[in-house]
């Protein structure tokens, strides 16, 4: 159907605003907004039927009801409500009230045009103020994941603002024992630090198992740097509570919600949590990161490499010791979960790959181990043999206890490469 008779019809149904008039044929040219199409549409009809040009003011639209004429208002009401936010990307979505959906099929039928022709309000209004967001917040529209989420409830006359995540991706080196890599609320008291109308006498009163942990070293110091209002802390994998995270470190995000700002000197932030953090945990490689970065890391299954004292129940022969060590180089392991986890991790037999073991004998009764192992394997109890959990195991093939009385781990390597890919962090 030739515009102008779509045009005419249309502006027989009532007083039609420019921009409804031409989101009927938004698809028939380009470079123009809505508005313009329609009040060519209109000069067009007046030419063609040799008449007055009559404009029409958008207050007395019967389809938007006066809607298009507040793009500006709500762009300012946006840019205000995040005046003291840092961001870079944004998005505007839009909630229009039944009527108008309505009212614009309505305006469609009587202009005999199919029920999706041209553009609907809700995607011609988030572009205009979205548009109109840029101008001034100097800001850019992301389809993606933006820094700031708009939605405007036109029904409402409310503003809804959402300012998503920022991400802090690094490695950190645990340089104590005895220190959880994130914070351990005590089971008896499910954190309360109570017992009735008692201090908790596992944990103290303190409603923690462990007064310190990797989070409470690196996440409050991120999240106030970045002015959030929390902060998580993910990573890739943990090790045991009595064991360090030495050479290059684990992989970890900081999840900072709310954040007012997004930039940071990332450099001095190392250095504060590292102050923070007194020695006991190092962080190094921090780096702006995407959100997909924390599913990256919590998805890691790493290869790593440990080093561990053990101390046998008897004396054990330089050579056997030796041997064992090269029978469970190479080994497919079964380890059912073992004893001291059993009351969080499901029972079931998993297999893990022994890439190498070597040893180096201190003592008749005591040893140092170093294994390099697929990721879950459990070290432990490919050394102890868990009460038979673990086959093969050290213990088992020297017929002797064995139990770890230090242990280390010295690198989490292998898949944690692709997290130096670019896509992962942010300019």
């Amino acid at each position: 159907m030739d515009v102008l008779e779509v045009a005419a019809r249309a502006t027989e149904t009532g007083p039609v605003c420019d921009a409804c008039l031409g989101r009927l044929v938004a698809d028939r040219s380009f470079g123009l907004s809505n508005a313009e199409r329609g009040s060519a549409l209109r000069v067009g009809l007046a030419l063609r039927e040799d008449a007055d040009f009559e404009p029409v003011g958008t207050a007395d639209c019967w389809v938007c009801e006066g809607r298009c004429a507040t793009h500006d208002e709500w762009a300012r009401r946006a840019a205000a409500a995040v005046d003291a936010v840092e961001f870079a990307t944004y998005n505007v979505g839009t909630r229009p009230p039944p009527l108008i959906a309505e009212n614009e099929a309505l305006l469609r039928e009587e202009a005999g045009l199919d029920a999706d022709a041209g553009e609907p309000f809700k995607s011609a209004f988030n572009r205009e103020v979205g548009k109109r967001v840029g101008t001034h917040t100097d800001a850019t529209v992301s389809f993606e994941r933006p820094d700031v989420q708009f939605t405007i409830d036109l029904a409402a006359d409310e503003l809804e603002t959402t300012v998503n995540s920022t991400f802090v991706y690094g490695r950190y080196r645990k340089l104590e024992r005895d220190i959880p890599q994130t914070e351990w609320p005590c089971r008896e008291c499910a954190g309360s630090g109570r017992q009735g109308a008692d201090p908790c006498d596992h944990c103290g009163g303190s409603g923690y198992l462990y007064d310190d942990s990797v989070e409470e070293y690196v996440a409050p110091v991120v999240e106030d740097v970045l002015d959030g209002t929390a902060a998580t802390f993910h990573g890739a994998g943990r090790e045991d509570v009595d064991a360090l995270m030495l050479g290059t470190g684990r992989p970890f995000v900081i999840e900072v919600d709310e954040p007012r700002r997004r930039r940071a000197d990332l450099d001095r932030l190392e250095s504060d949590i590292n102050a923070f953090a007194d020695g006991a945990v190092e962080v190094e490689g921090l780096r702006h990161a995407t959100y997909e970065m924390v599913e990256r890391v919590k998805s890691l299954d790493a290869a790593k490499r440990y080093r561990a004292t053990v101390e046998f129940g008897a004396p054990v022969d330089e050579a056997e010791l030796a041997a064992a060590a090269d029978r469970l180089t190479g080994a497919t392991v079964e380890q059912y979960t073992p004893n001291r986890v059993d009351h969080r991790r499901a029972n079931l037999t998993r297999e893990r790959e022994v890439y190498a073991v070597e040893t180096t004998q201190e003592s008749p009764t005591r040893a140092t181990v170093d294994v390099h192992g697929a990721g879950g394997l459990y070290i432990k109890e490919l050394i102890s043999g868990d009460d038979g959990r673990t086959e093969p195991s050290l213990a088992g093939l020297l017929n002797v206890a064995a139990t770890v009385a230090a242990l280390d781990v010295l690198a989490v390597e292998g898949e944690a490469e692709p997290f130096e890919r670019e896509d992962f962090f942010r300019d």
